[in-house]
């Protein structure tokens, strides 16, 4: 009886070894290991290109069931996942988890070349093209190349002229979410970004780090081909345009094109007759706010270049 237990106890182990063994499911293309069948097949379509899901809304197709599930709820509003902090609605669960680490603090994702730290590892991966100067995200009209998938996203909107984000309070329109964003604050007044050196504040980060530069001179961004040095990435971008004669902006009336946005917006006045800046003296009204500083000269009696 003790001899037929012994055996019993050597055998329980090797058998159990075996089902582990039948418990691990290899992809065949990355070697991945995965505890199903299931979770497996989930994963091949990575490989595969395989979207077998789709949304009968829309049309749209996901490579999994949980995708099509979360999508579906841009459709229908519903927003299930609620923060216990401040009581903000969310479509899945980890958006709910990102949005927590505004309250928290909490940026797990390192970057492992500069130390910056992240809230959310799509941000992170964003931040990484910055060292390694990756542009993965090509636009298919113009073949400008970008780091980040939004950043494309914003810009196909200029070919497209497509502006999905409305603001409730004015109606003016915007092609992308954090343009709106940035736009609403001209209406709350709210500036959160304060310089800590001379106490400016700013409705953008971007706008704040750029304006440090002024204090510190430091001019990181510098033009390939004429050698010239900008405090801001924008400013570059805007000034290689002299180089390649690039002209993103057209005027839909008569044609003309424009090197920067804002200059096919004073443009467009001269069809338009609009003008959007007064002078709170007279209340005489000019297509530009530089033509406006000019006027209010004459009751200024200001002579700047005398």
């Amino acid at each position: 009886m003790e001899k037929s237990e012994k055996v019993k106890e050597q055998i329980l182990p090797e058998g159990s070894k075996k089902k582990r063994q039948k418990l691990s499911h290899d992809c065949d293309v990355c070697k991945k290991s995965f505890s199903s069948k299931c979770n497996l097949n989930s994963h091949k379509r990575i490989h595969t290109g395989e979207k077998p899901f789709h949304c009968e809304i829309c049309g749209k197709s996901f490579s999994q069931k949980i995708s099509l599930t979360t999508h579906k709820r841009i459709h229908t509003g519903e927003k299930p996942y609620s923060c216990n902090i401040c009581g903000k609605l969310f479509s899945d669960k980890s958006a709910l988890t990102q949005h927590k680490r505004i309250h928290t603090g909490e940026e797990p994702y390192h970057c492992s070349v500069c130390g910056k730290s992240f809230s959310d590892k799509s941000v992170l991966n964003n931040h990484q093209h910055c060292h390694t100067g990756e542009k993965p995200f090509q636009c298919d009209i113009c073949g400008k190349s970008f780091s980040q998938r939004s950043a494309l996203t914003n810009h196909e909107r200029i070919h497209t002229g497509k502006k999905p984000y409305s603001c409730k309070i004015c109606g003016k329109l915007y092609p992308g979410k954090s343009a709106l964003t940035y736009h609403k604050r001209i209406h709350t007044g709210e500036s959160p970004y304060p310089c800590d050196i001379c106490g400016k504040s700013f409705t953008v980060s971007s706008n704040l780090t750029g304006h440090r530069r002024f204090h510190t001179g430091e001019t990181p961004y510098s033009c390939d081909i004429c050698g010239k040095l900008f405090s801001q990435n924008i400013y570059l971008t805007l000034h290689k345009r002299i180089h390649t004669g690039e002209t993103l902006f057209h005027c839909e009336i008569c044609g003309k094109s424009f090197s920067q946005s804002g200059n096919l917006a004073k443009h467009k006045r001269i069809h338009t007759g609009e003008t959007p800046y007064s002078c709170d003296v007279c209340n005489k009204s000019f297509s530009t706010s530089s033509n406006l500083m000019t006027h209010k000269r004459i009751h200024t009696g200001e002579t700047p270049y005398s």
